[in-house]
């Protein structure tokens, strides 16, 4: 498993979980074009991107393009990497048939062409850091120790730590966990959440 300094962006879940099998580093889904309507979302990728760094990885179709395109004119450029997948003609597992185009996107591509691509695209591997060096990354039961899910007002609380932090309050706890892990340092966030 590749450890990668920067957050990948992709277009759907399906992508994420091809990536996710390949990659250790936050991985961010635009949505489709829902990228489009989405400020919120559009401000955590900046957030990141100012932290960590970008690298956008989408379809090698039209629809991919245009994603990738309005993302090249939203986000700061010093702080994004853009990996491309090969035109490969197929149809995913999952599908009936092929897309409009007929490519494979990033979900229907083997791991060694998904690792080739962020490799070309300049992707910092972390080859010497391993999870033992890291400090541990939040977890749910830090969430819910710190009364931010699966208790009484867990919600309420999560909306009041979302807007003080300035983060997209939609979040779910799960989504949370790798966004938290990505811009704040664990011990701190955790005294954070404490104190709400």
């Amino acid at each position: 498993m590749l450890n990668i300094k920067e957050a990948i962006v992709v277009e759907g879940r399906y992508d994420k979980n091809t990536l996710s099998q390949l990659v250790d580093t936050v991985i961010l889904e635009t949505a489709g074009f829902g990228i489009f309507k989405d400020k919120e979302k559009l401000s955590l990728l900046r957030k990141i991107g100012e932290k960590r760094g970008l690298i956008i990885l989408t379809d090698s179709d039209g629809a991919g393009f245009v994603i990738r395109n309005y993302l090249k004119g939203a986000l700061p450029q010093d702080q994004v990497k853009h990996a491309y997948v090969p035109d490969l003609f197929g149809k995913e597992k999952r599908k009936r048939k092929p897309g409009k185009e007929g490519k494979l996107g990033v979900e229907g591509m083997r791991p060694e062409v998904l690792e080739k691509a962020l490799r070309r695209a300049g992707a910092t591997i972390l080859e010497g850091e391993t999870r033992r060096d890291a400090p541990p990354p939040l977890t749910k039961a830090d969430l819910f120790a710190c009364g931010l899910s699966g208790g009484e007002r867990s919600k309420e609380k999560r909306q009041a730590l979302l807007k003080k932090l300035d983060l997209p309050q939609h979040l779910t706890p799960n989504a949370m966990l790798p966004v938290l892990s990505a811009l704040y340092d664990r011990e701190s966030l955790l005294e954070e959440m404490k104190n709400l």
